[in-house]
């Protein structure tokens, strides 16, 4: 017994032993990671200027701002509407359901931002489009319907705006269009 019970003491603090050099080396590793890796940061020659780009975006005011110039001008002339404004990437910056539209209208109008974001161009001039690429409607997230219209700067889409209750999508592309005219004021 004696000898079993040395066998296992001897063991068990080998064990013990080891594992706390493990830790101390684990310990003491960190620090020197930790180092290493701020020097990397640090260094001079990280990744230049042609790595990167710049974007540009509409703030939320703009973005409400240009929503509410939509639904005033749909309100002139007595039309209930949602209006939809994304950015660049077809993210919803603001939608505003003015009173009395439509349930349909809601995503209707996010979908013709989206769609009129992604192509650069209102959705009046891509719906023309669908009878020589029929394709393009299976295309999700998109609305080939005239009501949107994209926001442009220096001739690049940043924001799309999108409109939907009015009886044609003229006038849904209308008020889209008075909504981009109130970014340049």
């Amino acid at each position: 017994m004696k000898t079993r019970t040395r066998v296992l003491t001897g063991t068990a603090l080998a064990v013990a032993l080891g594992a706390g050099a493990f830790g101390a080396v684990s310990a003491s590793a960190s620090p020197a990671a930790t180092a290493q890796a701020a020097a990397v940061s640090a260094k001079k020659d990280g990744p230049s200027g042609k790595d990167f780009t710049t974007t540009t975006h509409l703030t939320v005011d703009a973005a409400t701002r240009a929503a509410q110039a939509a639904l005033k001008a749909a309100a002139a002339e007595n039309q209930k509407v949602t209006v939809a404004v994304v950015d660049r990437n077809g993210n919803t910056i603001v939608t505003l359901r003015g009173d009395g539209a439509g349930p349909q209208s809601y995503e209707s109008a996010q979908r013709k931002a989206y769609t009129a974001v992604s192509w650069n161009a209102p959705t009046s001039v891509l719906a023309g489009r669908l009878a020589q690429t029929p394709n393009l409607k299976d295309i999700p997230g998109t609305l080939f319907l005239g009501g949107g219209t994209p926001v442009q700067a220096n001739g690049a889409p940043v924001a799309g705006i999108g409109v939907a209750g009015a009886p044609s999508g003229d006038l849904d592309e209308k008020f889209a269009k008075a909504g981009v005219d109130a970014l340049g004021k």
